[in-house]
């Protein structure tokens, strides 16, 4: 889990630097906007509003649902700016991982005062 855990680290540190910069309280579209600037100025590969297909019964289904980043195609970043992070936003992040059949995705909530504090890091055990 070498690189994921690099790559995951990689947009921890471009969240803390938006956030740093701007603050609580602003939109998650100003976020997402911010972050994979950061990003690929650091030269992470960053993908904005992925289509995810839902996959019923074999069948790829669009259902409108979209992942925030796909960073480096192995890392989902779900991005809030809500007073409190819920478990449904956990549920949808691992839904997505689970879709996608991948590792680790990252909860990041920019409405804190400490992004650590807004920060969740969600593994799926396939």
């Amino acid at each position: 889990m070498g690189e994921i855990s690099n790559i995951s680290g990689q947009v921890i540190g471009a969240a803390i630097e938006v956030h740093r910069e701007l603050g609580p309280g602003l939109l998650e579209s100003t976020y997402e906007a911010c972050l994979a600037r950061e990003l690929e100025q650091k030269g992470v590969q960053v993908e904005r509003q992925v289509e995810q297909p839902v996959i019923y019964k074999g069948l790829h289904l669009e259902c409108g649902y979209r992942l925030d980043l796909l960073v480096e195609k192995q890392v989902i970043v779900e991005l809030k700016s809500v007073e409190t992070l819920l478990p449904i936003h956990e549920a949808q992040l691992l839904t997505y991982l689970k879709l996608r059949n991948l590792r680790l995705g990252l909860l990041i909530n920019f409405n804190v005062p400490v992004l650590k504090k807004g920060i969740k890091r969600l593994i799926n055990g396939y």
